[in-house]
C-alpha cells in the first residue's frame, strides 16, 4: 500500500494525537496536512514536525487521499460544505471522527458517490491507547480502509463493524466506558478512605491497582473470567467482596448504564441528522 497523503480538517486534541501517532509510526510529515481557523491550533501542530499548515480547508484537502473530518458536530456542516467541491473531483476517502454525525448526513453534504468511514474513537487515543471502531460506506474500497484503520491504528486498537448502527453499541462501550472506569475508581479512592487510609495513600494504591489489572488483562494469556478466579481465594477478602458486588447486582447495573448511553447516542444520532 503507498503512502497516503492525508488532510485533517480541524486541528484539535484528537487530530494532534493522530498526527502524532502518525509521525511516530514513520509516515512522512510532507504527506500530512492540517487545516484550522485558529492560528495556535495550527502553531501547535507545526511544533510536531513539518507537516502541511492551512487556513482553507478546500486548499488543504486538494489532491489529498484521505480527509480526516476532525471537528465538532455543531461545524461540520460548514466543514463538509467547505471541502466538498474538492471532494467531488478526488478520489479521496473522508474519515468523520465527529460523535453523531451519520455516513447518510455526510453524504447528503460530501455527495451520495463519496468514500466515506465514520468511527468513534475515545478519549484514552489522546495517550495512544485508544479503542476505535470504524464503519465504511459502500463506496469504499479495501485500499481506502486500509487507509483509514492505519489512522486509528496510529493511536490504538481499533476494529471494524458489521454496520453503522453497532457505532452505538461502541460509543456506550468503549466511547463512554473511560468514564466508567474512572467513577469505579472514584468509588474505591473514596472507601479506601473511609476504611482510615490519607487520600493521597488511597488515590496512588487505587490508580496503581487499575493500571496493574489492566495490563494483566492486554498482557496475559487468559480470560477476564480466570483472572479474577485466580485473585479470588475461596473464603479470602476478595471473594467475600465480589459476593456483595454480585448480591447487589453489578452486573445489572453496568448492563443497565450501558443500556442508556447506547438509547442516548441514537437519540444524539436523530437530533444530528
Amino acid at each position: 500500500m503507498s503512502t497516503a497523503t492525508i488532510a485533517f480538517i480541524g486541528a484539535g486534541n484528537m487530530a494532534s494525537s493522530i498526527i502524532g501517532g502518525l509521525l511516530s509510526s514513520g509516515h512522512p510529515a510532507r504527506d500530512i496536512r492540517a487545516a484550522d481557523p485558529f492560528p495556535e491550533s495550527l502553531e501547535r501542530l507545526g511544533a510536531m514536525g513539518p507537516v502541511g499548515l492551512f487556513d482553507d480547508n478546500a486548499a488543504a484537502v486538494s489532491g489529498a487521499d484521505v480527509v480526516v473530518l476532525a471537528v465538532k458536530p455543531q461545524v461540520m456542516a460548514e466543514a463538509a460544505d467547505s471541502i466538498a467541491a474538492e471532494v467531488a473531483t478526488g478520489n479521496a476517502v473522508v474519515v468523520s471522527i465527529a460523535a453523531g454525525i451519520t455516513i447518510e448526513t455526510l453524504e447528503q453534504r460530501l455527495g451520495t458517490g463519496t468514500a466515506i468511514v465514520r468511527c468513534m474513537p475515545n478519549t484514552p487515543a489522546l495517550l495512544g491507547c485508544g479503542a476505535s471502531a470504524l464503519y465504511a460506506n459502500g463506496n469504499t474500497t479495501d485500499e481506502q480502509r486500509a487507509h483509514a484503520e492505519s489512522l486509528l491504528n496510529a493511536v490504538g486498537l481499533s476494529r471494524w463493524v458489521p454496520q453503522e448502527s453497532a457505532l452505538d453499541a461502541i460509543t456506550a462501550l468503549s466511547g463512554s466506558g473511560p468514564a466508567y472506569f474512572f467513577l469505579f475508581m472514584e468509588a474505591m479512592a473514596d472507601a479506601g478512605r473511609e476504611l482510615g487510609l490519607d487520600a493521597d495513600t488511597a488515590t496512588a494504591m487505587t490508580l496503581q491497582t487499575a493500571l496493574g489489572a489492566a495490563r494483566m488483562a492486554t498482557e496475559g494469556d487468559v480470560d477476564l473470567v480466570e483472572l479474577r478466579r485466580r485473585v479470588t481465594s475461596p473464603g479470602g477478602t476478595t471473594e467475600r467482596a465480589v459476593q456483595q458486588f454480585e448480591s447487589d447486582d453489578l452486573r445489572g447495573r453496568v448492563a443497565a448504564a450501558m443500556h442508556a448511553a447506547f438509547e442516548r447516542s441514537m437519540e444524539m444520532a436523530r437530533d444530528m441528522g
